[in-house]
């Protein structure tokens, strides 16, 4: 037979520590920000854990476990909270880091389909390009509809996919496209923004801007458009980041164009204005 055990009236922090399931140095915080209160030293100047110790000490690695805050356990033991206005908190707590775990989970899922950088956009993005051949998509297109993305969300920047849509699938409107960011970047500083260039560009800018408009009612894509804002509601496809107006991010968001090109942005958009105050309302 066994000889009997006899369990020791006290335990020194490391005994305390290993039945807890925790560390003597986590034990000692608790100590420090009054969680735990310190018990007294033996004669060797070690503390001493008595059994109500162990059972606060277990307590509290539940609670820590259950995922309350040590400043919630030290106020719900001191009874100055009540502990259920701390589990209404945590339970807000949990289910917005389910939420972000969703939202992990399902741009992960998008990364393993379609692939880097477009995955890491939003699904109503990805909804839309996933099916262009690779490589029909510029980087320059996809770092626009990041920053689309950004100011007006998810939405905003599926609709502005309609346009590289349209890009990658008619050559002749990309080249058209290209040889417009040329005559944008040659509008530096030396040129002044009342040069008739400056002028004429928006001109085109407006005509390009028309076919391209006709190309995307042609093909379809509006109506995918339409399809969009009734398939996504707006807390499925909000930007959790997203804190300011979208008049907020405009300036904040640099640029580095020059005063002719930012007068050539200005022009295109009076004369898009113009046709818009022109079109007869059907509804």
């Amino acid at each position: 037979m066994y000889p009997p055990v006899t369990p020791p009236r006290q335990v020194k922090i490391g005994d305390a520590a290993a039945f807890a399931g925790t560390t003597p140095r986590a034990i000692r915080h608790y100590h420090q920000i009054g969680l735990l209160p310190e018990p007294e030293r033996g004669g060797d100047g070690r503390r001493r854990y008595d059994y109500d110790d162990m059972i606060r000490l277990l307590w509290i690695r539940k609670m820590a476990q259950a995922g309350i805050s040590l400043d919630d356990i030290r106020t719900a033991f001191d009874g100055a909270q009540n502990i259920e206005e701390t589990l209404g908190r945590l339970g807000d707590t949990l289910a917005t880091q389910e939420a972000d775990i969703k939202q992990q989970r399902a741009a992960i899922q998008r990364l393993q389909t379609v692939g880097s950088p477009l995955g890491l956009l939003s699904s109503p993005v990805t909804d839309r390009l996933s099916h262009l051949p690779t490589g029909a998509l510029r980087t320059s297109d996809l770092d626009a509809l990041l920053v689309t993305e950004r100011i007006f969300g998810p939405l905003g920047a599926a609709v502005q996919a309609s346009t590289f849509i349209a890009l990658a699938t008619h050559p002749d409107l990309r080249a058209e496209a290209d040889q417009l960011d040329a005559a944008d970047a040659a509008l530096d500083d030396s040129v002044d923004p009342d040069d008739p260039r400056v002028e004429e560009l928006a001109t085109q800018h407006h005509t390009h801007h028309k076919a391209l408009t006709q190309t995307i009612e042609a093909d379809g894509l509006d109506a995918a458009e339409e399809n969009l804002f009734e398939s996504y509601d707006a807390d499925q496809t909000r930007d959790e980041d997203t804190r300011t107006s979208a008049f907020e991010a405009v300036t904040k968001m640099p640029y580095t164009y020059s005063p002719a090109r930012i007068r050539c942005l200005q022009l295109t958009a009076q004369l898009l204005t113009q046709d818009h105050q022109n079109t007869p309302d059907d509804r």
